[in-house]
């Protein structure tokens, strides 16, 4: 077979390895399908919808408008195309440590897992549910501590929570106060 001939069967070949891998800015997202559905603007102004998004197993998003994509063409067939990640570098967490990992969003909320310390911002408010022991080290609080239910410490005996000493404090009474006779105590916590 001559080179033209041998060139006219690899161009199918080349036009599909051309298209596989592309950039795309997502326009819109569908986040209630099983599979995060998009529509995103490919090569030349290409809009494509119904683009699956592929995400890590236990991981998902809802990116914003403008998040860029690389895309996948299955098979180099354009009309089945897949995201095989969407980020966003507006809103990327820079100058991690090396094997530092972080969870983020858009406004400033985050989980880093630093080399020395796991560090978890919040921006209004974090709240954390759990069955058993949340947390079995020290915790540093800049703020008010809110707590719906009630604190026991290491030190409390059975059934004695804080809300308990609070009582048992408010009610005591002082008997060497006025002349023998007791009285409250003028504050109460």
């Amino acid at each position: 077979m001559s080179v033209r001939g041998t060139n006219r069967l690899m161009a199918p070949l080349r036009r599909r390895l051309r298209v596989l891998f592309t950039r795309g800015v997502v326009r819109l997202i569908d986040p209630g399908t099983l599979m995060q559905s998009l529509q995103v603007e490919g090569l030349a102004g290409e809009l494509m919808s119904g683009v699956e998004h592929f995400e890590a197993y236990g991981l998902t998003a809802h990116p914003h408008p403008g998040a860029e994509a690389l895309l996948a063409a299955l098979g180099g067939d354009r009309s089945h195309t897949v995201a095989v990640t969407v980020a966003d570098r507006r809103y990327r967490l820079t100058n991690l440590a090396p094997g530092e990992v972080a969870l983020y969003d858009d406004r400033g909320n985050k989980v880093h897992l630093m080399r020395d310390k796991v560090k978890v911002t919040a921006v209004d408010h974090l709240e954390a549910t759990a069955p058993t022991t949340l947390i079995t080290s020290e915790v540093t609080i800049d703020g008010n501590l809110k707590v719906k239910g009630d604190i026991t410490d290491r030190y409390a005996t059975t059934g004695t929570t804080l809300n308990h000493v609070r009582e048992v404090y408010n009610g005591h009474d002082h008997d060497e106060n006025d002349g023998g006779s007791t009285s409250s105590p003028n504050q109460s916590m």
